[in-house]
């Protein structure tokens, strides 16, 4: 079992440092499939697409995200439409990545 799944969000409001490039890639190998991208203001994301059947697939799905999202305290940008979703975390307070990051990455990887 993955051990960020039992893990829960932590308020992040600054005063840390966001995840260097070698924690950055410990964490990945705990998550499936999300890419580690810098956006445009060269702040590293999570990013992973998902594919679906159709708009009622893709919506369903981004409201689980969201009710996981709420629970956590920790929310991610979502672009979503016919048959997809792109899911894109990061700790906006750190303008990076943090452990939380993960955990919410993880957490959703669970939705069935």
């Amino acid at each position: 079992m993955n051990d960020l799944i039992s893990k829960k969000c932590v308020p992040c409001e600054g005063g840390v440092s966001a995840m260097n490039l070698s924690e950055i890639h410990k964490y990945q190998k705990k998550v499936d499939g999300w890419d580690v991208k810098p956006n445009d203001k060269k702040i590293y994301c999570l990013e992973k697409n998902f594919k679906f059947n159709n708009f009622l697939d893709s919506q369903n799905f981004v409201n689980k995200v969201g009710e996981i999202s709420e629970n956590e305290g920790h929310h991610p940008d979502i672009v979503f439409g016919w048959g997809y979703a792109k899911i894109i975390i990061t700790t906006h307070a750190i303008e990076g990545l943090s452990e939380n990051d993960f955990i919410l990455a993880a957490k959703i990887d669970k939705i069935p």
